[in-house]
């Protein structure tokens, strides 16, 4: 018996030799598990994209995708709150600059703060303040932005524009409604608009409500400087009504996807999304400025609607250091520069090689760097999730109803549950 014990003991102290000199040698792999809801279009390719040159920067560390598909992370923003209550966070995960990274995770105490890191790395200048603020809480940096989205943008097919005779961008919400008429007048679904999910709905209604209000007032709503009785909410619910006339009958069957493939297809003219439409685009086919054309919602001229993918550092994460370095590479302008024009997004720092973007991200990189900048409402940066998934409700109410009055009273009664002005 002593014998075979002996021979036990050696065997494993064998195995407990070779385990250390693995690691030691520096053969052992690791893993870095990386949450996002990026599953489709160019999205997706761009993802890919970074863990490959991540890979080969750091070829020991095994990247688990752990993407969840569904629309601006519906679904995954569901399995993310259950992971984090649980305890069992990813190691780095996308969220979206301002309210929904403070309000669900940073005020949880569940987040790591990154402001040190940032100024380690060299990379904390490389951003324009405004765009971190959005992603600070108390003060401190909680993610790091990767890109740039705008919301406020019209795409248009370009073969219809001509035949419609259309040959520059409206100069007020009436010329564009008159563009919308001759669309509809001519067997066109002429404001492809898929809101399955709601929150597309609130996209669009948002960007009319940054016209009405005006991007400093818009603002000032989140600051409690401005109310939201102010009539401009009834002038923003009165002009979305203008638009469901237009809108393609099977809006609420269909995703954003579907309507921006309706564009594609020559079935719609225009379609309001931000401007990952622009990468979705592309993966079918069309190039800017030859098959689709854009410009800025009228009346948002002076405005630009962000929406920040960022990505953060939860306190329990399992690989914490590989996260770390997944985190100052997504900082890092090569990155930047592989991800966003895949993407169809323009980069978060301001040192990026215009270059290397098409003509309609060096577009929208010009105009970020000189128009007042609108947090999102429906994408999680202006406002608390709450608020947000209420105000899909009330647009989309309105959309079926098409009642001003008690749509802005709704919104009033919104305002005063979430602790903003409403008098």
């Amino acid at each position: 018996m002593k014998k075979y014990l002996w021979l036990i003991i050696i065997v494993l102290a064998v195995v407990v030799g070779l385990v250390i000199w693995k690691v030691s040698s520096g053969s052992a792999k690791s893993e870095l598990e990386i949450f996002s809801w990026w599953t489709g279009g160019g999205e997706e390719e761009g993802l890919k994209a970074l863990f490959t040159k991540f890979n080969e920067k750091y070829p020991k560390v095994d990247i688990i995708n752990a993407a969840v598909a569904g629309g601006a992370g519906t679904n995954a923003k569901a399995v993310l709150k259950t992971r984090m209550l649980g305890g069992n966070p990813p190691d780095s995960f996308q969220v979206h600059a301002g309210m929904e990274l403070t309000d669900s995770h940073v005020k949880a105490d569940a987040m790591e703060p990154l402001t040190q890191k940032l100024k380690d790395w060299g990379v904390y200048d490389k951003f324009p303040a405004g765009v971190l603020d959005i992603c600070s809480y108390n003060g401190e940096v909680y993610s790091i932005p990767v890109n740039v989205h705008r919301g406020n943008v019209v795409f248009y097919n370009k073969e219809v524009a001509s035949e419609l005779g259309i040959v520059s961008a409206p100069a007020s919400f009436e010329e564009f409604l008159g563009m919308l008429k001759l669309a509809s007048e001519k067997g066109y679904a002429a404001l492809a608009i898929g809101d399955m999910n709601k929150w597309e709905a609130a996209h669009l209604f948002e960007n009319i409500m940054i016209a009405k209000f005006g991007p400093e007032n818009y603002n000032k709503l989140f600051k409690n400087e401005v109310s939201f009785a102010d009539p401009a909410m009834a002038e923003s619910f009165n002009a979305l009504g203008m638009l469901i006339d237009y809108f393609n009958t099977d809006h609420s069957a269909l995703t954003w996807q579907d309507a921006v493939k309706m564009v594609q297809e020559k079935k719609a003219f225009a379609t309001v999304m931000g401007d990952w439409a622009e990468g979705y685009l592309k993966t079918l086919g069309m190039n800017p400025n030859e098959g689709f054309g854009w410009f800025a919602v009228p009346g948002t001229e002076n405005a630009f609607t962000l929406i920040s993918d960022t990505f953060g550092l939860p306190k329990k994460a399992k690989n914490r250091e590989n996260a770390l370095k997944w985190l100052e590479f997504i900082s890092s302008v090569e990155a930047q520069d592989i991800f966003n024009p895949i993407k169809g997004s323009i980069p978060a720092r301001t040192d990026a090689d215009k270059s290397k973007y098409d003509t309609y991200l060096q577009w929208s990189m010009n105009d970020f760097s000189a128009l007042a900048i609108c947090p999102s409402i429906a994408h999680g940066s202006a406002a608390p999730e709450a608020f947000s998934t209420k105000l899909q409700d009330i647009v989309n109410k309105f959309i079926a109803e098409r009642n001003t009055e008690n749509a802005v009273n709704e919104m009033i009664a919104l305002a005063k549950e979430t602790g903003y002005k409403a008098d």
